[in-house]
């Protein structure tokens, strides 16, 4: 095997890093600010990832007897780097689930006015959005399908420029399964639900549950959230947005399966920001790429100070046990494997195949077996590496 194609793959990889602003800025970010303990266990969890600090094994390649190091990933949801190897694991999963009709992609936009308190009270407000979206598109399968829908919601919080924003994108099958699980109840090809009906219940349905947990005494108000902890100022903020009209975008079906699975990987483990964005890390100062969705989507370019480049990545880093992919109706946990198969039966659809790789996650394992020095070798672990302590300097 030609070694040029290798080479180019090595080359391909990005020069910076977001491990590189941690380790270069993380320091004094953690000195002149009081961070808490999941914001300094990522922090860590990226800088250490594929370094000796967590340990591999040796490699030799058994043509040219080429050795190389092999480093331990950190596995951390946040980081960039373990997103892709997670992507794929999950893939393999859940392609059993698709089924044999439309897939339509929904996405639900909160307000950014309620920002501040999606950041200081995230255990309470994202179960909230899970919540409403949820109980929205059950309440529109029963009136508009007269069944059960069933449906995937993964949860983003970030826009391109690493400012929060909170939304879920939804990836529905186009029919409902009837309430007494004897028919397919299918949906027109190019249409499943109105959505301004679905963002007007939404919007109430969200700001119902918001005002519950408020009553109840289960939101905190610290730092410039403090401003809205008394009931009128409380219901001056909540106020404007029940009179605006909230974001619902509905994006053209799908025309296959198969384009739902790839159309899944690019939203399922996605972080804030790739390492293929960051275009520099020097002088203080981070530039990366992002789209400007006002301006046709345009590429650009956006240069910050280091410490407000780390300050807007943290705002994602979600609490420990805070799931981002959650399902419901049919495909809940709970009636998945029963409910699946009677959809199977009704649709006349063949058993799922086992799960298997994908071929861009073959492809790109062997590319890592295959030796990057002549090309044509495999590397072979020979030994374990024991991890190192890390030296933040």
């Amino acid at each position: 095997m030609d070694a040029a194609p290798l080479r180019a793959a090595a080359a391909s990889r990005p020069r910076w890093e977001l491990a590189d602003v941690f380790r270069l800025y993380g320091e004094t970010y953690r000195r002149s600010h009081k961070l808490p303990a999941a914001h300094l266990k990522v922090m860590h969890a990226i800088q250490v990832c594929r370094t000796e600090a967590l340990g591999g094994h040796l490699q030799r390649c058994d043509s040219c007897g080429h050795e190389q190091p092999c480093y331990n990933s950190c596995r951390n949801r946040h980081c960039p780097k373990c997103g892709s190897s997670a992507t794929d694991k999950w893939l393999q999963h859940h392609r059993q689930e698709l089924l044999p009709t439309g897939y339509f992609h929904l996405v639900f936009t909160v307000p950014h006015e309620l920002n501040i308190l999606f950041l200081t009270n995230p255990k309470i407000l994202i179960p909230i959005l899970f919540k409403a979206v949820s109980e929205t598109l059950a309440d529109f399968g029963r009136t508009h399908l007269h069944g059960r829908v069933g449906f995937l919601a993964v949860l983003h919080t970030w826009e391109q420029t690493l400012r929060d924003h909170f939304h879920l994108h939804c990836l529905i099958p186009g029919g409902a399964l009837s309430f007494d699980g004897r028919r397919w109840i299918g949906a027109r090809s190019n249409f499943l639900f109105h959505v301004k009906a679905l963002s007007m219940v939404f919007r109430a349905k969200f700001l119902d549950h918001l005002t519950t947990a408020y009553s109840k005494d289960q939101l905190g108000f610290p730092g410039r959230a403090a401003a809205f902890a008394q009931a009128p100022q409380f219901q001056k903020l909540v106020s404007p947005v029940r009179k605006k009209k909230w974001v619902v975008y509905a994006k053209r079906p799908f025309s296959s399966p198969e384009t739902v699975l790839e159309y899944l990987g690019r939203y399922t483990h996605r972080v804030a920001i790739s390492n293929h964005r960051i275009l520099s890390v020097k002088d203080n100062r981070v530039a990366f790429l992002y789209r400007d969705r006002k301006d046709y989507s345009r590429q650009k370019t956006m240069t910050l100070d280091a410490g407000e480049f780390i300050r807007r990545f943290l705002l994602h880093v979600l609490p420990s046990g805070l799931m981002r992919i959650r399902h419901f109706g049919f495909l809940a946990n709970r009636w998945k494997s029963a409910q699946l198969v009677r959809c199977r039966e009704i649709l006349n659809a063949p058993p799922p195949v086992s799960a298997e790789p994908s071929p861009s996650f073959i492809s790109s394992a062997a590319d890592r077996k295959r030796c990057h020095q002549c090309g044509r070798g495999t590397l072979i672990p020979i030994r374990t590496l024991a991890p190192r302590p890390w030296d933040s300097s």
